[in-house]
């Protein structure tokens, strides 16, 4: 074997043992990230975290910052977290309303319609909840309304309604952000699959997030922006989600509350594809 045969050999065995090493290191990563999914406590507390540090905080009047109301339940802490962790809306103090998921009602209507008795006493007394009647009295002071939540049929129908009742002014932007749901996680599958196998991973999310946005997209007209997660990240008419993104950091610790990687990678898809980036 010659000298020139020699060193190509050498190299291609040098880029063998690379690529190698590259892989087990991103083993290690994607299955650090695994882990650190399976402590639930952590990872609420992370998704939860800045939305209630944010909840009924008042306005800076003394401050130069344009205000945002973001209203919502644990998607509208999602978005929060998609923002802040890609440096957006810097230029806006933020102050958020939170209305679980059970509490969601239509104003003028009654409860029991959609909130159920095992919720009501929560919702009506606990502290806990903002009402839509707290938002009507921060709107004035807003420049920007930001409405994300995982909606109920029933409410996505009538959020027309809610919208008249808020009484937002024509100088003012409202934007809503639909649903989105990654599926079932089975962490603990996902540490023995090989890197090609989770880069096409994707699971069954059903038609449910579908025809709800659909809804949304249907019922919202003149002013108001609707943006629709799962046609951005999922796909228009798909029934199946990403579990990973690109670099293969897990999206979602259970199916509908986003990671750390995930907010970061979702924020940057609703920021750069929609009116959210000229906000």
């Amino acid at each position: 074997m010659n000298i020139f045969s020699k060193t190509r050999w050498i190299l291609i065995a040098s880029v063998a043992v690379l690529a190698s090493s590259t892989t087990l290191a991103t083993n290690k990563t994607v299955h650090s990230s695994l882990a650190q999914a399976t402590n639930i406590q952590s990872s609420n507390a992370y998704a939860f975290k800045k939305c209630r540090d944010l909840q009924g905080k008042p306005f800076d009047k003394k401050s130069k910052k344009k205000k945002a109301i973001i209203v919502g339940d644990s998607q509208g802490c999602d978005f929060l977290n998609s923002a802040l962790e890609n440096g957006y809306l810097k230029n806006y103090q933020i102050q958020f309303h939170f209305i679980p998921y059970p509490c969601q009602t239509v104003p003028g209507e009654y409860i029991s319609r959609y909130i159920k008795p095992k919720h009501r006493r929560f919702c009506t007394t606990s502290g806990r909840t903002d009402t839509l009647e707290k938002v009507k009295k921060q709107v004035p002071e807003a420049n920007l309304i930001i409405y994300a939540s995982l909606w109920k049929p029933q409410v996505a129908e009538k959020l027309p309604k809610i919208i008249r009742y808020l009484r937002i002014k024509k100088d003012q932007r409202l934007i809503v952000i639909g649903n989105k749901f990654f599926g079932h996680m089975l962490i603990q599958d996902y540490f023995h699959m090989s890197l090609k196998e989770l880069r096409k991973l994707r699971n069954d999310v059903g038609t449910k997030t579908l025809k709800i946005n659909s809804i949304l997209q249907r019922r919202l007209r003149g002013r108001i922006s609707f943006i629709d997660p799962h046609k951005l990240i999922c796909g228009s008419r798909s029934t199946s989600c990403p579990i990973f993104t690109k670099d293969l950091q897990l999206i979602s610790y259970d199916g509908r509350h986003l990671t750390k990687a995930g907010a970061r990678y979702v924020g940057k898809i609703l920021f750069q594809k929609t009116v959210l980036g000229r906000i």
